[in-house]
């Protein structure tokens, strides 16, 4: 087994508690509130329909941001003025300990979570005096009539969740450090392999056996021409004609996310054409790497991207007639990345925080997912990419605004590469960055893991 042992962020998780109650003072601060009780529901317990059996269950991320617990059926209230937090979790059902044995009880909620009280959610309602604060539909009716609705509320946990303290990043780390294995041994077994599915299913185990048994989504594994679709997720088509491979998967740990890509060739050996395409993107996010420090508006750096790409494509012959302002400026480069540079990552891959405009006409913004100026202790994914998908890029080979750009001949000896996307995830530092991520990614390297 490779690196099954554990790592210095699973050694810090396991010698600390999910900071929940300072979560609850940073959203009551954000507020302004000096006074009443901040208070969240849990995600329910629910059979799947026409079954008897549970369905598949996800904590609600409000109520985990302020408790830490990923039971269902609980709730959790933090009193502001006396700086308390309380979680309630269901009481012991006799029967229930028939099938699931013995469920955690409120002594061992106390050792587990940072609260300063734990109840049997029989309490509940005789706990809610006073004004509450709840988040609209998010509230059961058991205690509807006694809460105050509040849009801000969410808002606020929102903004919070953006600053990622070094809880959250060691979860992020570690779920990247499992990423990490899973993506390289992915490398080491594509020439044994001949389905898609194959490295799906590889991934699942490499991840699975060091403790991480949820995805953070679901897996792309893209051959060929698949890669230019960028949510690909059918993985079930063969090896056969395909010349290079894309991985988009990241393990969840703990509610955490990880968030990588990797491009590497099905034979061991990049094309020329694949490795000119690859060789931009690596421009593409070293580049924007360099930029990243607190204050940076993110919008400049995935406008640098895109100047990058364009200049790649001019020296290669792609695009022509046109400087690189006056390519960008007709936006022409849109049809070979159509997607934002990359997205705040933390419980959700795609993270809050980021205030996207999926409503600007400008389509080089449209599905950027952070417009703001990059924040201090932020955790955001770097994923520069370049596609040819022949659907997205026919209208502008139609386009006269476009087409004189573009030289058609050049273009056809790329088809074939598919799609080519880099993706790492990154702490925003006070002078900098952090790269949470630690997979191969130079040619060479990448050609290596693959052939040994």
């Amino acid at each position: 087994m490779t690196n099954l042992y554990p790592t210095a962020a699973s050694e810090y998780l396991s010698k600390n508690k999910y900071p929940a109650k300072a979560h609850a003072r940073a959203v009551a601060k954000h507020l302004n509130l000096k006074t009443g009780t901040i208070y969240l529901e849990s995600q329910k317990s629910r059979l799947e329909e026409d079954k008897d059996q549970e369905a598949p269950f996800h904590q609600r991320r409000y109520f985990f941001y302020l408790s830490g617990c990923t039971l269902p059926n609980c709730y959790v209230t933090y009193d502001v003025a006396k700086d308390h937090l309380t979680l309630f979790i269901p009481p012991i059902d006799p029967e229930e300990v028939m099938w699931s044995g013995l469920p955690l009880d409120v002594d061992g909620a106390k050792t587990k979570f940072d609260i300063d009280d734990a109840k049997y959610s029989d309490d509940l309602e005789a706990a809610l005096t006073g004004e509450i604060l709840a988040i609209p539909e998010q509230v059961s009716e058991r205690v509807s009539a006694n809460v105050k609705l509040s849009k801000d509320l969410k808002t606020a946990i929102d903004e919070c969740r953006v600053y990622k303290d070094d809880y959250e990043v060691a979860l992020i780390r570690h779920a990247n450090e499992i990423s990490g294995i899973a993506h390289e041994e992915l490398m080491k077994a594509v020439k044994s392999c001949k389905f898609e599915y194959e490295l799906e299913a590889l991934w699942q185990e490499n991840c699975i056996k060091r403790g991480a048994r949820r995805q953070a989504y679901e897996s792309i594994i893209a051959a060929g021409s698949n890669a230019a679709t960028l949510h690909y997720i059918k993985n079930d088509d063969s090896f056969a004609g395909k010349l290079n491979i894309l991985i988009d998967a990241g393990c969840e740990f703990n509610t955490y996310a990880s968030d990588i890509t990797r491009v590497f060739p099905l034979n061991g050996t990049f094309t020329k054409e694949s490795k000119d395409i690859y060789s931009i993107v690596l421009k593409m996010q070293k580049d924007s790497l360099a930029m990243i420090k607190p204050g940076v508006l993110w919008d400049t750096i995935h406008e640098t991207v895109h100047k990058i790409l364009i200049q790649g494509f001019l020296d290669l012959g792609i695009f022509r007639n046109g400087t690189v302002d006056e390519i960008l400026a007709a936006r022409t480069s849109c049809a070979f990345l159509p997607h934002g540079l990359g997205h705040h990552m933390g419980m959700d891959t795609h993270d809050t925080g980021g205030h996207p405009n999926y409503e600007d006409p400008d389509p080089m913004y449209r599905y950027l997912r952070v417009r703001i100026p990059l924040k201090e202790r932020a955790v955001i994914t770097v994923e520069p990419g370049i596609y040819f998908c022949e659907f997205i890029i026919r209208p502008y080979l139609n386009d006269p605004k476009h087409n004189r750009y573009i030289d058609t001949a050049v273009l056809d000896k790329y088809w074939a590469v598919g799609g080519v996307r880099l993706e790492d995830d990154v702490l925003v530092t006070s002078d900098g960055y952090e790269n949470l991520t630690n997979v191969v990614k130079e040619i060479a390297d990448v050609e290596k893991l693959v052939n040994s």
